[in-house]
């Protein structure tokens, strides 16, 4: 039987094999390594081949077998396979197909003092000589060797290799140690990558000009958001060669599959408030020559597409229906997909995840065809355009189907708040809060049935919202006449803070131990020994993605920490009424911790965090000379790293009769590092 013979060495190449066997195409796939046929995957239709060959054995395998194509998938920087695969089908009629992987334009504005590129890896391995640093290397393990030429560059580097038994044998041939080597198989994510770098305090990351499907772009923005240099060793110039539909559509061909159902041009649209008047030209033309209508009911109601609609408008319905239609190739006319979201596309819409989701599947060949977007008039514009306001200097935020972290704090410091909601119960909700915060100053104007029959403008009390009840579409701006600006960073009086008989982190200290903890804007951190939550409420303020848990075992404290968040209207902090350690099981894993009050624990707590998180980041405060006799034990324990120690001394004027006296406070230690990982 006549087959497909592929010669595969990416990630493209085992996609062509899965695109070939759904197809219904016998093919073989040629392998080099036992793990690249693992990684193949097994299927009736392909049979595999591994080994290497030279350019006399592919050609005795060709010939020895019936063949209606020879594809070429290797690696880009394969160079001698490619030239042996040529060489050996000279004087062949067989077609040969070289699949080509897509290029890097250094066009696109990634050139620059971070990026510095290489012709080959040796001028690379000479440049590493004149840098500092740890060298995260991810060339593949059949580069190592001119790494490895000075025994002071090859203690700096980590090699990232596939899981074989051949990457670890060459790694180990090389002299790279057990610790220097992560044998994983990608594709990794810009999060991956980035994890890696900080993980092993990366200084230079050197990688192979790979292209997209080899992960090229996620490690370059990996790179740059950790601050770490990137060498590249460009792409070797190639011939010509097809992109992977290109490959699917010559095959099909060849194979006598042309009738597989045709290439779709897929469109998805934002049809703006709702009204066919609201809807941009652009769009409503894409709606009248769309062969097939999808999206919500209530959206493709009013139209009549050439061959039919469905209520589809997520990637999990939308995908397989494409793919069938394609599959079994029936009718969907000249193959306008039209896709309607309500509002603007670009606009808390959820064509963003539709959009990836096509993309992914065109890229990888499951779905044939062309994708755009046309954007639509969201209602923000259109409301503000109602009233003669801008919204260039307002806050917008989007309550459909989701709650707004903080809602009545980015009120409190905007002067103007646009708010995208699902109906009338989000803008009663929106009344409950203005009016629970103590804002019923506020002056909300609803935009209520926009662009449709019985638009209204109203201009509604934070009590009129909450007994609102007419059924319907709503947009909502908050007009706060009493707007505070937000604090550029962390810094809040003592007497900003519900205080009681409850101990308190002081002022000077509470900065600068929030200081040594070192947030990101998308920490996790336990506040242990919360007290008053003064720490928790400082740390939450600094960011609506930062999330905290106060743990605190006294009750009178747990209920002082919840009245402080709510007068700071702070719903990231979590208040939990806990012993530690035991009260943190179960607890989300946290990326810092601040230690405030060990409760004579301290040692207890401490192994429970690194059970938690061996990377984590930790700062406590010692006031007693036991605590601080602790601390020099447990900066000698060889899990942890970045131990610093800060004395803090703190004197305070007091006014006595006509004389400003210095009042000293009690010293306080601050102790910082972080655990080196596992």
């Amino acid at each position: 039987m006549s087959e497909v013979l592929l010669f595969a060495g990416t990630t493209e190449g085992r996609e062509l094999s899965a695109h070939l066997a759904k197809e219904n195409i016998s093919h073989t796939v040629c392998v080099a390594t036992q793990y690249g046929e693992i990684a193949l995957g097994e299927h009736p239709l392909a049979k595999v081949r591994r080994g290497r060959m030279n350019r006399e054995e592919i050609r005795a395998f060709i010939t020895g077998g019936d063949f209606l194509a020879v594809v070429d998938a290797t690696h880009p920087y394969a160079e001698e396979v490619t030239r042996n695969i040529k060489a050996a089908m000279e004087g062949m009629a067989l077609p040969y197909l070289r699949l080509k992987r897509d290029r890097f334009s250094r066009d696109g504005g990634e050139e620059g003092e971070n990026i510095v590129w290489f012709e080959t890896n040796e001028a690379c391995a000479a440049a590493l000589a004149d840098t500092e640093g740890n060298i995260l290397l991810t060339t593949g393990s059949r580069e190592l060797p001119g790494y490895c030429v000075s025994g002071k560059l090859k203690s700096r580097l980590y090699v990232r290799v596939l899981p074989s038994m051949e990457s670890l044998s060459l790694c180990m041939e090389q002299g790279i140690q057990g610790k220097q080597i992560i044998a994983m198989q990608g594709p990794f994510t810009e999060q991956m990558n980035e994890a890696m770098l900080r993980q092993y305090e990366i200084a230079v990351l050197v990688t192979k000009e790979s292209g997209t499907a080899g992960g090229f772009l996620e490690k370059l923005t990996a790179a740059k958001r950790a601050g770490v240099t990137t060498f590249v060793i460009g792409r070797p110039e190639e011939e010509q060669g097809d992109s992977f539909d290109e490959v699917c559509r010559k095959l099909g061909s060849i194979c006598g599959r042309t009738g597989k159902g045709r290439d779709l041009q897929i469109t998805l649209a934002g049809v703006g408030m709702g009204s066919e008047a609201g809807m941009t030209g652009e769009v409503r033309a894409a709606i009248e020559e769309a062969d097939i209508l999808l999206g919500a009911a209530r959206l493709t109601a009013p139209y009549k597409p050439v061959v039919e609609k469905r209520p589809y408008y997520l990637a999990g319905q939308v995908i397989p229906y494409l793919e069938e239609i394609q599959e079994t190739g029936r009718s969907c006319g000249s193959g306008e997909v039209v896709v309607l979201f309500s509002g603007d596309s670009g606009f808390y819409s959820g064509c963003r995840n539709l959009y990836g989701a096509l993309a992914e599947e065109i890229s990888c060949g499951r779905i044939r065809g062309t994708l755009r977007v046309l954007p639509g008039i969201s209602s923000v514009a259109a409301l503000a355009a109602r009233i003669g306001e801008s919204y260039q200097d307002a806050a917008v935020y989007s309550m459909h189907g989701q709650k707004v972290r903080n809602l009545a704090g980015k009120i409190r410091r905007n002067r103007k708040t646009f708010l995208l909601t699902s109906g009338v119960r989000d803008v009663n909700c929106l009344g409950m809060l203005l009016e629970q915060a103590g804002m019923e100053e506020c002056k909300v104007t609803v935009g209520y049935q926009l662009s449709l029959e019985g638009e209204q403008i109203l201009c509604l009390s934070p009590s009129a919202c909450r007994k609102r009840r007419e059924e319907g579409l709503y947009i909502c701006l908050v007009d706060n006449p009493n707007a505070a600006s937000a604090q550029a960073a962390h810094g809040m009086s003592d007497s900003a803070f519900l205080r009681e008989q409850v101990p308190m982190t002081k002022e000077e200290v509470r900065e600068v131990s929030i200081c040594k903890l070192r947030l990101r804007r998308d920490a996790v951190v336990y506040d242990i020994g919360s007290g008053t939550g003064s720490v928790a409420v400082e740390m939450a303020g600094l960011s609506d993605e930062i999330q905290v848990y106060a743990l605190e075992r006294n009750r009178e404290a747990a209920a002082l920490i919840r009245r402080n968040r709510e007068k700071f209207g702070l719903e990231n902090i979590e208040v939990v009424e806990t012993e530690a350690p035991e009260g943190m099981a179960g607890l989300p894993v946290a990326t810092h911790a601040f230690i405030g009050g060990g409760g004579g624990k301290l040692e207890e707590i401490l192994e429970k965090l690194y059970e938690i998180n061996p990377a984590m980041r930790v700062v406590l405060n010692a006031v007693s000379l036991e605590t601080i006799s602790q601390v020099r034990e447990i900066f000698s324990d060889d899990r942890i790293e970045h131990e610093e120690m800060v004395q803090v001394q703190v004197s305070r004027t007091e006014k006595l009769g006509n004389h400003h006296l210095m009042r000293a406070e009690n010293p306080v230690w601050i102790c910082a590092f972080d655990f080196r990982g596992q």
